[in-house]
C-alpha cells in the first residue's frame, strides 16, 4: 500500500520541528525521575505543540493558519524556557543547549518566513 502524505508533510518548518521534538524525547531521557511530571512533560508537550499546530493550520484559512502559527510561536518561546531551565538545572550541557536554542531560532525564523508568505498571498 502506497504511503498517503498530506500537504503540510513537505514543509521544512514542520520537518524541523519533528527533528526538534525528536531531540527533546531524547534529551529529556537523561532529566531526573523527579522531573517527570513537571519540567520533562512540559518540554515534551510544548515542543509536540510546535509540530501540531504547524500541521493543523497549514491549508486552513489566512486567518486561522495565522492562529495557528501563533500558538506554535508560544510553544516555541515555551521551549526556549525549558532549555535554559534544563541547562540551569545542569540537565544539559552547554553544547545541548547551544545546539538546542540553535534549532529553536531556525524554526522561528523558518515559520516567520512561512507567516509573511502566507500574509503576502492574494
Amino acid at each position: 500500500m502506497e504511503e498517503v502524505k498530506f500537504d503540510f508533510e513537505d514543509l521544512k518548518v514542520y520537518q524541523k520541528a519533528l527533528d526538534f521534538v525528536d531531540s527533546v524525547y531524547k534529551i529529556t531521557k537523561k532529566f531526573p525521575k523527579e522531573e517527570l511530571y513537571i519540567l520533562t512533560s512540559q518540554y515534551i508537550r510544548a515542543s509536540n505543540s510546535i509540530a501540531l499546530n504547524i500541521g493543523e493550520g497549514y491549508g486552513e484559512t489566512r486567518p486561522l493558519f495565522l492562529k495557528y502559527a501563533k500558538i506554535a510561536k508560544g510553544s516555541l518561546r515555551e521551549c526556549v524556557v525549558c532549555t535554559t531551565v534544563a541547562f540551569r538545572q545542569k540537565y544539559i550541557s552547554e553544547k545541548e543547549n547551544n545546539e538546542l536554542r540553535y534549532c529553536l531560532a531556525e524554526i522561528s525564523k523558518m515559520l516567520s518566513g512561512l507567516v509573511n508568505y502566507v500574509k503576502s498571498k492574494n
